[in-house]
C-alpha cells in the first residue's frame, strides 16, 4: 500500500460501523487523509473518504495496542488522531495511552477517567455521589445474588463492560420477564462474562421517546459543543437494540445532569450521555455514557456542529469555534426506521401521516450520502454475511444454552430456594437507599 499524502494531519479509525462512517465523511470532506482499519464491520472501508484501510486482529487481542503501533510505522502514520468507534477500541486504546500517544495524537481520555464510563457499576456509583438520577442496579456475582435480591418484573441484565464478543454483549442488554427466565439468562451471563461482569436492573417503562442523549466535544472539563436529541423511533420497537430516527431538542434537566457528571471527570473528547425518562416519578435517569463515535453522529453536523472535524483540530491545537446544535434536524436510518414504523403503524401507534411527518426538516442519514453512495450499496450484503458468520452462530448457541438451562431449572430453584413467579415484590426506588419491602396486591 502506498504512503498517505499530508503524513502527519490524517485520521486513524478503529473499529465502529455508522458512527465511523461519518467520521471519515466529515474529514474526507476536508481533505483530510483518512485510514481505516477494522476486524469486524466493514462499512467504513466503501467509502470513496477513506484513503487507505486495512483488517486487523482486533481490539481483544493482548497484542493489540502493538500492532496498532505496528500499524502506524508500517503505513506513516506518524502524528494522526486515533479515534475509536466502539467500546473495545476505547478500553484498549484508554489502557495503553502512554504508548500509543508517542505515535498517535490520542482523543480518548486515560484509564482512570475512561473507566467511570466504560464500567456501568461505576457510572451509577459516581451518579449516586454526584446526586443525578439513575436505575436501580445490582451486580450478581453468582445465582444466590440473584436469589437473594428483591425487585419486580420486568427487569434488564446488561454487561458492566463491552468488551468480549459474545451473544450477552452483542445483546447489549437481555430483557427479563420472570424468574425461570431470569435464573437461564444469569446462569448464561455469568458463563460469558464471570462473576463481576454483570448488572441486574430495573426497566424504566416507556419506548424510544423517552430517550434522551446529550452529545457533545469537551475540553479540559468545559463544553466546546453541545446537543440535545431525543429517540424518535428505535428497532426492535418494544426493547431498542439501537436508533432508527432521531431528532435534536431542547431539555435542560437532561444537559444539566450530563454537565455534573462531565465536570466531576474534568472530561475531554466526544462523548453521548445517554438517559431515560422515567414517567412514574417524571425524573430523567442516566443509562450510559459513550465516550466514541455514536450511531447517529452524522445528525451534528446538519446541527451546525461537526462534532468530528471540531474533534480533529483541537487535537491538532487549532482554534475551536464554540457550538450549539439547533433543536428541530432529524437522523435516520432508514432501511431499519421502515421497519420500526410498519410495526409501529400495524399496531395502530403510528399513522402514515405521521410517519411521513417525521421526516421534515433538515436530515442526515446513517448510510445513504449522494456524494458517497457505495456504502448504502454494500449495507445489505455486508449485514447478511456478517449475520451468517458471527450473529447466527452466537445466536443458535444462545438458544441451546437457554433450553439447556430452562430445563435444569425446577431442580435449581429447590436447591436455592426460589420463589415461585407469582410471590411479586416491589423494587426499590431509583439511584437511592432501598426501602422497605412491601407487598404487591
Amino acid at each position: 500500500m502506498s504512503e498517505l499524502p499530508n503524513s502527519g494531519i490524517g485520521v486513524l479509525i478503529v473499529g465502529g460501523a455508522q458512527g465511523s462512517l461519518a467520521v471519515a465523511r466529515s474529514l474526507g470532506r476536508r481533505r483530510i487523509p483518512v485510514f481505516c482499519i477494522t476486524h469486524d464491520t466493514q462499512l467504513t472501508r466503501f467509502s470513496r473518504y477513506v484513503t487507505a484501510s486495512v483488517v486487523w486482529g482486533g481490539p481483544d487481542r493482548p497484542d493489540a495496542a502493538n500492532e496498532l503501533l505496528e500499524l502506524g510505522r508500517r503505513h506513516h502514520l506518524e502524528g494522526y488522531v486515533l479515534i475509536p468507534g466502539g467500546d473495545s477500541e476505547v478500553h484498549l486504546i484508554s489502557q495503553h495511552h502512554a504508548k500509543l500517544e508517542r505515535t498517535y495524537k490520542i482523543t480518548t481520555p486515560e484509564w482512570n477517567t475512561a473507566r467511570w464510563a466504560l464500567d456501568k457499576q461505576l457510572t451509577y456509583e459516581r451518579c449516586a455521589s454526584l446526586g443525578i438520577d439513575h436505575p436501580w442496579s445490582r451486580y450478581p456475582r453468582d445465582l444466590a445474588d440473584v436469589v437473594n435480591t428483591d425487585f419486580r418484573f420486568p427487569v434488564v441484565l446488561k454487561p458492566k463492560i463491552h468488551s468480549d464478543n459474545n451473544a450477552f454483549t452483542i445483546a447489549k442488554a437481555w430483557r427479563v420477564n420472570d424468574r425461570e427466565t431470569l435464573l437461564a439468562r444469569c446462569t448464561q451471563a455469568l458463563a460469558l462474562v464471570g462473576g463481576n461482569g454483570t448488572v441486574l436492573q430495573e426497566m424504566i417503562p416507556g419506548n424510544g421517546t423517552a430517550q434522551y442523549s446529550y452529545a457533545a466535544l469537551w475540553d479540559s472539563g468545559q463544553p466546546v459543543a453541545a446537543l440535545i436529541a431525543r429517540r424518535t423511533r428505535q428497532y426492535p420497537v418494544e426493547f431498542g437494540y439501537s436508533s432508527t430516527l432521531v431528532q435534536t431538542v431542547t431539555c435542560d434537566e437532561v444537559e444539566q445532569a450530563a454537565v455534573r457528571f462531565l465536570k466531576s471527570l474534568d472530561y475531554s473528547g466526544l462523548v453521548e450521555v445517554e438517559f431515560k425518562h422515567d414517567a412514574r416519578d417524571q425524573r430523567y435517569k442516566l443509562l450510559d455514557v459513550n465516550i466514541r463515535s455514536w450511531t447517529w453522529i452524522s445528525l451534528a453536523a446538519v446541527a451546525g456542529v461537526d462534532f468530528p472535524y471540531m474533534l480533529w483540530q483541537l487535537a491538532n491545537g487549532e482554534t475551536v469555534m464554540r457550538g450549539r446544535g439547533r433543536a428541530g434536524v432529524t437522523w435516520v436510518y432508514f432501511s431499519r426506521d421502515l421497519i420500526a414504523a410498519c410495526l409501529e403503524v400495524g399496531r395502530r401507534r403510528l399513522s402514515i401521516m405521521a410517519y411521513l411527518k417525521s421526516f421534515r426538516g433538515p436530515k442526515a442519514f446513517a448510510v445513504f450520502a449522494a456524494d458517497d453512495p457505495m456504502p448504502s450499496i454494500v449495507e445489505l450484503p455486508l449485514l447478511s454475511w456478517r449475520l451468517i458468520t458471527r450473529r447466527l452462530p452466537l445466536l443458535l448457541d444462545e438458544m441451546q444454552s437457554l433450553i439447556l438451562k430452562w430445563l435444569a431449572s425446577a431442580d435449581t430453584r429447590f436447591s436455592f430456594g426460589l420463589r415461585r413467579p407469582d410471590s411479586r415484590l416491589t423494587q426499590p426506588s431509583s439511584g437511592g437507599a432501598r426501602p422497605n419491602v412491601k407487598r404487591s396486591v
